[in-house]
């Protein structure tokens, strides 16, 4: 298997929405018949660990720590999805003492060493990244292949999407593609990718194992952000009435 590519969802803004994109991707690309990893570095909100059921040990946390001699794999949890590819999770579940170790720069380099290793066993990896401020985000987007910069279809997203635009190239980790969520890009017209609104909640799995414009519209993003082709037909999903946009 060749090399994976990495994409780092990054929140322009705190609540963006980036952790469920990572889930709505993933799935959207096992529907496709593609292997998927999703490493969370989110590590103060740990969202990811809301879309799995069990015991997480170890943790990413602890796989750039405690568990340093476990191979990755320890740390992935299978999201056993109805899809004909794997989606597997790295989420965070930790205590604060772990979490603020995990922040340090050496923990940090071993987060995009973890990484590094899922790319040999999956076609895609993504990296649920909250807004670039601390070590382990910074990790993440430099190991990126692309970098999506993630505003919320609100005029808070707006004011926001440009200053973490220009903090990503001053990191050296331009943005890829801008893209705005939950909305048609009306407040965030700058944005070359919308994802609408979707379900509120997600309580049997991932809303893009489902067909209908959320759907539509997420498929349509993963196309744009990745610059990949889906062997899906988007078009067969088409409900009545779903804008152009998202075909």
């Amino acid at each position: 298997m060749s090399r994976a590519e990495t994409l780092a969802l990054v929140g322009a803004v705190g609540g963006a929405g980036t952790t469920r994109l990572c889930v709505e991707f993933a799935a959207t690309l096992a529907r496709d018949g593609r292997d998927v990893a999703v490493f969370d570095a989110a590590y103060a909100t740990q969202g990811l660990a809301d879309h799995l059921e069990g015991r997480i040990d170890p943790d990413v946390t602890a796989l750039c720590t405690d568990a340093d001699g476990e191979p990755v794999g320890a740390g992935l949890y299978d999201a056993h999805l109805d899809a004909p590819g794997r989606v597997a999770y790295c989420p965070a579940l930790a205590p604060f003492e772990r979490v603020a170790r995990a922040k340090t720069p050496e923990a940090a380099r071993r987060f995009a060493e973890r990484v590094e290793e899922a790319e040999g066993a999956f076609e895609h990896v993504l990296l649920d990244v909250p807004p670039v401020a601390a070590n382990q985000s910074l990790a993440a987007v430099d190991a990126a292949d692309r970098v999506a910069v993630v505003a919320p279809d609100t005029d808070r997203g707006a004011d926001a999407l440009p200053r973490m635009a220009a903090r990503l190239r001053d990191v050296d980790s331009p943005a890829t593609v801008e893209v705005t969520n939950r909305g048609d890009g009306s407040a965030v017209d700058r944005a070359e990718v919308a994802v609408p609104e979707g379900p509120a909640a997600i309580p049997d799995g991932p809303a893009a194992l489902d067909d209908g414009a959320f759907t539509v519209g997420v498929g349509r993003a993963v196309q744009e952000v990745l610059g990949t082709e889906l062997s899906v037909n988007l078009a067969d999903m088409r409900p009545p009435g779903l804008r152009e946009r998202f075909l």
